[in-house]
């Protein structure tokens, strides 16, 4: 190779100044040559694509355009029904909440002391409060159910702070009482300070939700109040069959509203809302087809004399219509409807099909004038890039020469460098440092900086690797040891009791993580009596596997003093609410027997129901009553109940996670099919029973991941 001005002919120089100057010629000569051709070929193309252009516009513009509204209004209806239906989505969740804690407090109302109440308070008019009202002669301080009802006032605050669309809720009662949660108290007195009495049981969310016996939207109506309007959600509540009232919650349709007013202001059409009854309940001022009027003499546009508006209406009201076309009054319109399946309304949205095509004769005139512009414009262009094109060769040219000799000399200096420092330090430990040489502000300093780098990250990166196998191998170390402890404090030894052959007994737990939050256990209160305890934790993992020990030592605890089941729970929810303030809980089935008679006594805290098979019978369940969860709130009394096994019957218990095995279609395992799988199976010891459910849990569940703890327990009663 030889050095000639600065250039190393023979050398990388060299070959990257020829290869410069090649792409440079090649370039120009393409250039010149597809500028030559697409020249002459413009032109034709610029004449029949002006010809053809014209004629498919005009084939073609009112298809595109019709296609166009009809996605459009479609989905614009499709938005607003969904943005509609989930408030009342929304709202119907609240309320089935609200429904469901109270049955649970009516359920369960000898285990709490009445809550105290109040008449509204002026005072607090502007800030969501809970106060009592009612119907003319009934007197809420003689009521029995407002006590119990007014143990929700904090939740329903809550609710109603919560919500972007809820502005009230309320519990009214069978004996004419009601909980109102607002924040309106000074409007619930008349002009002299009387409170103002409320006809709960007559008002149409009461009767409504008393009527349909589920939940129950009412059609639109005034806020007693205030001067809102809206959409009032209830739902019946039932304890043993016999009603105690009706909870539910206003949504106020003011957004709703609004937005249909505005819409009147597109070019096009607006849109308008319909309700279940075939009533228009929305739509904007001055639209020129509709009118809103009250419920009682609003016209059911099911019913219209107009058949195409009457069938659009009830298809709307069922399904998706797509875009149809409705003569309405000599003029012919497009519309749309979209239902909304919470409340059973639909939105429609409408545009003027004359203003539809005076859009695409618009299109087609302005399409001309900017064909023409555009053909005069070409031609001019056509001539300056000749002229350019020319220019721009000779300058391409000189400017390729004297680049290329510079990138080339300033590309290989510090690579050719870089190299040589590169070889020096191959097989060595030494790390790749930054010179003055790379610093070229570009790519080559990149490259250096990336090469220093990666060389420092290189060593760093084994120490890292070393140091976090070692914080693995000691994390899964401990959660060994973890999961051996937590299954050592459950009875892992069988046969349990050797020398009582008075009944057979046999547990396991399998953990969802590498420890759970399931537990059982069964140990000798004395010599006459056996404890036997299933329960779960709510949460997986360490939490779980902690809260798990605390509560079984607990129970036990408890159990070993002679309480009776129903004490033994009542005992260990109060120990566990004093110190939860993860607000963890348990569910607890806790039950005593009697060896010498067979003898049950048992409490069940939230737990799933026992099943039991009897000699000569079939598994089936044995639904028990259901006290509230261990850890839920203090205060909690449990009940307990007895039953009697025969010689041969068998108990079986467990948690949630063998009913709950999800397979992969994220189908359950359920209940029924533990019941089958049980009553198909020959075993007569418990240990095959829960080996034969186990598997049958298994072959359900397939490839798909464990859900939840699988814990079982089942004791049969030999004497």
């Amino acid at each position: 190779m030889k050095r000639i001005f600065g250039v190393t002919f023979g050398g990388l120089q060299q070959k990257v100044i020829n290869l410069v100057l090649v792409i440079i010629l090649a370039v120009i000569a393409i250039f010149s040559a597809v500028t030559i051709y697409q020249t002459r070929s413009l032109n034709k193309i610029m004449n029949d694509a002006d010809v053809q252009q014209r004629e498919t516009v005009e084939r073609i513009s009112g298809d595109t355009i019709h296609k166009f509204i009809e996605e459009s209004m479609t989905r614009t209806g499709a938005l607003q029904a969904y943005i509609a239906d989930d408030m009342f989505s929304d709202l119907k969740n609240e309320v089935q909440l609200l429904k469901t804690l109270a049955k649970g407090l009516f359920e369960h109302k000898d285990s709490f002391e009445p809550y105290p109440f109040e008449a509204p308070d002026p005072e607090k008019d502007g800030e969501y409060s809970a106060h009592v009202l009612s119907e003319e002669g009934v007197d809420p301080d003689s009521s029995e159910l407002i006590g119990v009802a007014a143990h929700m006032s904090d939740t329903m605050i809550a609710v109603c702070k919560n919500s972007n669309y809820i502005r009230n809720c309320f519990f009214g009662l069978v004996d004419g009482t009601v909980l109102v949660v607002d924040k309106y108290t000074k409007n619930k007195y008349d002009e002299n300070g009387k409170l103002t009495s409320f006809p709960v049981r007559s008002r149409p969310w009461y009767t409504g939700a008393e009527q349909t016996g589920a939940v129950y939207f009412s059609g639109v109506e005034h806020d007693t109040y205030t001067s809102s309007i809206g959409v009032e959600c209830s739902a019946p509540v039932y304890v043993e069959g016999e009603l105690v009232g009706v909870v539910g919650a206003d949504l106020f349709l003011d957004a709703m509203s609004e937005y249909v007013n505005n819409s009147s202001k597109t070019d096009l059409g607006f849109v308008f809302v319909i309700s279940d009854k075939g009533q228009v309940i929305f739509a904007p001022k001055d639209n020129g087809i509709f009118t809103v009027e009250t419920a009682d003499t609003a016209e059911d546009l099911r019913e219209s004399s107009n058949a195409e508006l009457a069938q659009f209406v009830k298809d709307s009201l069922f399904g998706k219509t797509g875009l149809r076309k409705v003569n309405i009054d000599g003029s012919d319109y497009y519309m749309a409807g979209i239902p909304m399946n919470t409340v059973g309304w639909a939105v429609v949205t409408v545009a003027e099909k004359e203003a539809t095509e005076t859009t695409a004769s618009e299109m087609l005139r302005e399409l001309e004038r900017i064909s023409n512009a555009a053909g005069e414009s070409y031609e001019k262009g056509v001539a300056n890039s000749r002229r350019l094109t020319l220019i721009m060769i000779a300058l391409i040219l000189a400017a390729g020469l004297l680049a290329s000799y510079f990138i080339a000399n300033r590309l290989v200096k510090p690579i050719e460098k870089m190299t040589e420092r590169a070889i020096a330090i191959s097989g060595t430990d030494q790390v790749f440092e930054m010179e003055d040489d790379y610093r070229t502000k570009d790519e080559i300093e990149t490259l250096a900086k990336a090469f220093a780098e990666m060389s420092e990250k290189t060593v760093k990166y084994f120490k890292d690797i070393n140091e976090i196998t070692k914080e693995k191998e000691r994390i899964s170390a401990e959660l060994g040891l973890a999961q051996k402890i937590q299954a050592d404090m459950l009875p892992n030894i069988y046969p349990a009791f050797p020398d009582r052959p008075e009944f057979d007994i046999y547990a396991s737990m399998t953990p969802a993580k590498e420890v759970g939050g399931d537990f059982y256990d069964f140990f000798m209160i004395d010599d006459d009596h056996l404890g036997m305890v299933m329960a779960d934790v709510s949460g997986k993992g360490v939490p779980a596997a902690l809260f798990m020990m605390m509560s079984k030592i607990i129970i036990k605890n408890y159990a070993m003093m002679g309480s009776s089941p129903a004490r033994v729970l009542s005992q260990t929810n109060e120990t566990i609410c004093m110190n939860n303030d993860e607000e963890m809980f348990v569910t607890v089935w806790f039950g005593i027997l009697e060896i010498s008679t067979g003898k049950i006594t048992a409490a069940n805290a939230g737990h799933e129901y026992p099943i039991i098979k009897r000699p000569g019978g079939a598994f089936e369940l044995f639904k028990d009553k259901h006290g509230f969860v261990i850890g839920g709130m203090s205060g909690v009394k449990y009940k307990e109940y007895e039953l009697t096994l025969e010689k041969g019957s068998t108990l079986f218990l467990y948690t949630d996670g063998v009913p709950e095995a999800t397979d992969a279609d994220n189908q359950l395992f359920g209940t029924d099919r533990l019941l089958t799988a049980m009553n198909s199976m020959t075993v007569n010891e418990p240990k095959d029973l829960l080996t034969g459910v186990r598997a049958a849990v298994n072959e359900f569940v397939g490839e798909a991941p464990q859900f939840d703890d699988l814990t079982m327990l089942a004791m049969t009663y030999l004497l």
